[in-house]
């Protein structure tokens, strides 16, 4: 992938969320038995959010710069889009009406020691900072421990994206839900790329996942979006075992586009019991971010 096409995007999120609704869904009669196309109609959509058909057969090829947030709403609302796609179209739109910019790069920031002493100071659950190519820039010491299949790889930044995608044996022990893990993955990738479409290092690592990765092309062409969201996420740590670990992920509003994850469990569970032992483990490992390696 050598750029990341607005107008694609949008053609191909508009028509692939369009394919999905029945008309009974939509609250309108199915005349006939035979309909040619899945899902609804362009004519029923532009019906449903109040537009012209020929104004929704526009924005359906990729054409959003003139589309207010009014009818940017009502579209959403007649493909019955939830909060990330609806979030998806309007920084589809966002970047339609912004001049064609040349493609930059954003390379892994440092972050700042600050940030760092933040991570150091959370001493009994895994604490780390991506950002929204899954690049970890920062981690603290149970993190690493609780990460080291991740960091195996010896590329820096680790992305948890190539690790998912690109060394799936790994990824499939580690993730015990590992499914949904990749096709949410894929779409939180999109939502970035809905945000960025112009960042270099996202065009490089979609394109080099979909050259690598049959998986990733598959859940890529789907064009879910999901938002980072706290949830639960279940591991199997070659160390201490299964971990069912409750994840909280936070915007950091004075560096946009960085989350801070932090994982706990419950005092008193397994899980916690594991993640002491976790850090028993850790603090006796003279370098516990090299990897699986050192499991051994």
């Amino acid at each position: 992938m050598t750029m990341i096409d607005l107008r694609t995007e949008i053609k191909e999120f508009l028509s692939s969320r369009r394919a999905r609704i029945a008309p009974e869904r939509a609250g309108l009669p199915a005349y006939g038995g035979n309909r040619r196309v899945k899902g609804l109609r362009r004519e029923e959509v532009a019906l449903l959010a109040g537009v012209s058909v020929d104004y929704y057969v526009r924005m359906e090829r990729g054409s959003l710069a003139g589309t207010s947030d009014g009818v940017l709403d009502a579209v959403a609302a007649a493909l019955q889009l939830d909060e990330a796609e609806r979030d998806h179209l309007f920084h589809l739109a966002r970047q339609s009406r912004t001049p064609g910019g040349p493609r930059r790069r954003r390379p892994a920031v440092a972050v700042r020691p600050a940030l760092q002493q933040v991570l150091d100071a959370i001493t009994d659950a895994p604490a780390w900072i991506c950002n929204g190519r899954y690049d970890v820039l920062a981690m603290n010491h149970l993190a690493r421990a609780l990460y080291s299949p991740v960091l195996a790889d010896p590329r820096r930044p680790a992305n948890t994206a190539r690790f998912v995608y690109l060394d799936p044996e790994a990824a499939e022990t580690f993730f015990v839900d590992y499914d949904r893990i990749v096709g949410d993955v894929a779409a939180k990738l999109r939502m970035e790329a809905g945000r960025n479409p112009h960042d270099e290092e996202l065009i490089a690592l979609v394109g080099e996942l979909s050259t690598r990765s049959e998986l990733f092309r598959q859940r890529w062409a789907s064009q879910d979006v999901r938002l980072h969201r706290s949830g639960r996420k279940r591991l199997h740590h070659p160390v201490v075992g299964r971990l069912d670990l409750d994840v909280e992920s936070m915007e950091l509003p004075a560096e946009p586009g960085l989350l801070l994850n932090i994982y706990t469990a419950p005092a008193g569970t397994a899980t916690a019991d594991g993640l002491a032992l976790l850090a028993s483990w850790a603090a006796g490992q003279e370098k516990p971010a090299t990897g699986i390696q050192a499991l051994s």
